[in-house]
């Protein structure tokens, strides 16, 4: 069964344009803290990841924009590990308004296992560990 992880938050004013709608950019900090807390479910921190060598800077990413969210709105972000493939990693998010269930944003983020030096790492081979414990928690 895909491991997916629910994150709660509250929109505040400072996340909103003057017609009290997030500005777009903010899905991409959302998509950040849902991929914190998926990284946290499993049991591990980034700060964790760090400290044995493992950095996961980003490649690329993705939002398609649905619906608007607004000042005060309740929002899930449901993260899930959708793709592992040599070095990459690829997270997948939807957001989504908590009082009816309506997808407001959906989209993904593409990282790449790195050393401390950003040097690609093969985590399969260096750390099979942490590779299986991802593995068992993919989508």
């Amino acid at each position: 069964m895909p491991k997916v992880v629910e994150s709660k938050i509250r929109v505040r004013y400072q996340e909103t344009d003057q017609m009290g709608v997030v500005y777009h950019a903010n899905y991409l900090v959302w998509f950040e803290i849902g991929r914190t807390d998926w990284i946290r479910e499993i049991g591990l921190s980034y700060s964790q990841l760090e400290q044995m060598g493992v950095l996961l800077p980003v490649l690329d990413v993705q939002c398609k924009y649905k619906q608007a969210a607004k000042y005060d709105d309740q929002v899930i972000i449901q993260t899930s590990l959708a793709e592992m493939k040599g070095v990459r990693i690829t997270f997948q998010y939807e957001v989504k308004r908590q009082a009816d269930g309506q997808l407001l944003a959906e989209g993904l983020s593409q990282h790449v296992f790195a050393s401390p030096e950003l040097r690609p790492l093969n985590l399969k081979t260096k750390m099979p560990e942490l590779h299986q414990l991802l593995l068992e928690n993919m989508e």
